[in-house]
C-alpha cells in the first residue's frame, strides 16, 4: 500500500490523543508571583528579606513593622547564628555493642576539588563548627556533591558510622497530614532555619565519632552534620520541644493563618518564641 493511500484510510487522531501529545511537550515550572525586597538593616549593612508584592498597603506596613521589630531573629550569615541550648537538644551517637570502629584511608581527589574542600573546611572551622581531632577511633572521607548552582557541597561518608549507630525511633510527621492541616489556611509565611542542623550541638562525648580526614588534617564536628543517622529525628525532637503548643499554627517553620489579623498575631507569637530560644531563621 502506498503512503498516500495509507494516510487517506487512517482516521484522524482523536481530541483526547492530541491533548495528551500536547501535554507531553509542556514544561512544568514553579508558580511565580511578584515579590518585594525590603531592607531590615541600615546604610552600613543591608539585611534583605522578601515579601509578597501585592499585599494591601495596611498589611504591608504592619508586616514591615513586625519584621523590623524582630529582625534579630533573622540570619544572613554564620556570624548571626547562635546555637540551641544543649539542655533543649543534643545529637548523640549511641553505637551497637557488636560494631567496631572503622578508619577510612584518605581518598585521592582532583586538585580543584581538594581546594574547594579546603575552602569549605576553613569556612566551617572559622564559624566554630569544627574542631581538630586527635587519635580518633572513627575516620571518614569527605565526598563532594554537585549542587544545582554549579558549586559542590561538602558531605562526609558516614556510611560505616551509620551502620553501627542505633536507630532513634522518635516519630516524624506524616506529610499528608501536614498538607491537610495547612490546606484550610489563607495566609502563609515560609521560613527556613538558617543552617538549622548546625544550630544543634553534638554531645561532647560523641564529637570525635564524626571525624573526617583531609589533606590538611583531621577534623570533627562540634555541631550536628548532614548525613548522620537520626539527624532528622533529633531535629524533629527539637521542633516538638520548642513549638509543642503551637503545632496548629506552625508546621516546620511554616506559619499559617485564616485571616490577616490572626496572621500578624501568630507571627508575633512565633517571633517572640524564636527570640526566647535564640534560633535564627531566613525567608525561603
Amino acid at each position: 500500500m502506498e503512503n498516500d493511500e495509507y494516510e487517506e484510510n487512517c482516521e484522524p487522531p482523536s481530541p483526547k490523543l492530541l491533548r495528551l501529545v500536547k501535554q507531553e511537550g509542556w514544561e512544568i515550572k514553579p508558580h511565580q508571583e511578584e515579590v518585594e525586597l525590603i531592607n531590615l538593616g541600615d546604610d552600613r549593612e543591608e539585611k534583605m528579606v522578601k515579601i509578597r508584592g501585592d499585599l494591601f498597603p495596611e498589611m504591608r506596613q504592619q508586616l514591615y513593622a513586625l519584621l523590623k521589630e524582630f529582625k534579630d531573629n533573622f540570619a544572613w550569615s554564620y556570624k548571626y547564628m547562635p546555637s540551641l541550648d544543649p539542655k533543649i537538644v543534643q545529637h548523640r551517637l549511641p553505637l551497637k555493642p557488636e560494631c567496631h570502629p572503622i578508619k577510612q584511608r584518605l581518598r585521592r581527589m582532583k586538585p580543584e576539588v581538594s581546594l574547594k574542600i579546603k575552602e569549605e573546611v576553613e569556612k566551617q572551622f572559622n564559624a566554630g563548627f569544627l574542631a581538630m581531632a586527635q587519635y580518633p577511633q572513627w575516620v571518614a572521607n569527605v565526598v563532594p556533591v554537585p549542587k544545582k548552582d554549579g558549586n559542590d557541597q561538602m558531605c562526609v561518608d558516614y556510611r560505616d558510622l551509620n551502620r553501627a549507630s542505633l536507630k532513634d525511633d522518635f516519630p516524624l510527621p506524616h506529610i499528608d497530614t501536614l498538607v491537610d492541616n495547612i490546606a484550610t489556611s489563607w495566609l502563609y509565611l515560609f521560613m527556613d532555619g538558617f543552617s538549622i542542623y548546625k544550630q544543634i550541638k553534638m554531645a561532647p562525648e560523641d564529637m570525635e565519632k564524626t571525624t573526617f580526614i583531609t589533606l590538611w588534617g583531621i577534623f570533627c564536628y562540634k555541631v550536628m552534620s548532614f548525613g548522620l543517622k537520626n539527624a532528622s529525628a533529633t531535629y524533629q525532637r527539637a521542633m516538638v520541644t520548642l513549638f509543642h503548643d503551637m503545632m496548629n499554627k506552625v508546621d516546620d517553620l511554616i506559619a499559617k493563618s485564616a485571616s490577616e489579623e490572626k496572621h500578624l498575631v501568630n507571627l508575633k507569637m512565633l517571633f517572640e518564641r524564636l527570640r526566647n530560644i535564640k534560633t535564627q531563621i531566613e525567608f525561603v
